[in-house]
């Protein structure tokens, strides 16, 4: 098994920036790839960015491009999501997920995470 237990969401203008982390633990080995996925209000889940555990590769959907930057601190087995320049649309619970099957767009948007976290709430204001 393998747990993940996300932080750092909260309330922030629209223009602001927040830094979410997902502190990873349990049989880490058997993971690959570590992502974030959200989910607003009325909305399905969609992907927002995902990192190779073992290696530097990332993924990010198109709307995040530029914006919001994923990184991993091995030391710590924790992922980090750098939100930046946000807006209104990014109101939306962000959950961590790990077991994802690849960083390709299609494994993302198709493939459903093995692990998840129980969500952090980002709500932007204007």
């Amino acid at each position: 098994q393998v747990q993940l237990v996300e932080s750092g969401g909260g309330l922030v203008q629209a223009g602001g920036s927040l830094r979410l982390s997902c502190a990873v633990s349990g049989l880490t080995f058997s993971i690959n790839v570590v992502g974030w996925f959200r989910q607003a209000p009325g909305k399905e889940r969609e992907p927002v960015a995902a990192i190779g555990w073992g290696a530097s590769n990332t993924y990010y959907a198109d709307s995040m491009l530029g914006r919001f930057t994923i990184s991993r601190d091995n030391a710590k087995h924790t992922v980090f999501l750098q939100m930046n320049s946000l807006k209104l649309d990014d109101t939306a619970v962000y959950y961590c997920a790990a077991g994802i099957p690849s960083l390709t767009a299609q494994a993302m948007a198709n493939m459903p995470p093995k692990y998840w976290g129980q969500g952090t709430q980002v709500t932007v204001s204007s």
